[in-house]
């Protein structure tokens, strides 16, 4: 599993979610998933709509887990910063989500996200971890 270094970019870009720009994209269905699952496909759905609209804000707040935001808070102008240079690589926002399971007793999620970069369409492994009845991003692989 790798660390989420460059999340908006390898989830949306480099993995495959989207965000650049194009004006016409699709938001992330929810609707065939139902429960927890449900609740971890509408994480990626809040973080396709929080990358599209550049809210670097609501990205660090409300999308990422703490260790992610740590890592970014550290770089040179904190954690929006680090974001505001990476959203400028993603080049398309859509995003599918293929799957979801999550592990109750460690309130672990992992989702099969598929998307495009560069023209080609990707798999990701998205990595959710619960915080505080949340589910935040952890990490893409």
């Amino acid at each position: 599993m790798t660390p989420l270094t460059k999340p908006a970019v390898r989830l949306f870009g480099g993995l495959a979610l989207t965000v650049g720009l194009s004006a016409c994209g699709s938001t992330v269905s929810t609707s065939k998933f139902t429960g927890e699952q449900r609740e971890v496909a509408q994480t990626i759905s809040n973080l396709q709509s929080d990358v599209r609209a550049a809210d670097q804000q609501k990205i660090c707040s409300n999308d990422l887990a703490a260790p992610v935001v740590a890592r970014l808070t550290a770089a040179p102008g904190g954690c929006k910063q680090a974001l505001k240079g990476q959203l400028s690589e993603i080049d398309n926002f859509d995003a599918t989500v293929e799957s979801v399971q999550v592990t109750g007793s460690k309130r672990t999620a992992t989702a099969r996200v598929k998307s495009t970069y560069n023209g080609k369409n990707r798999v990701t492994t998205v990595n959710l971890v619960d915080e505080g009845g949340k589910w935040k991003i952890l990490s893409v692989a």
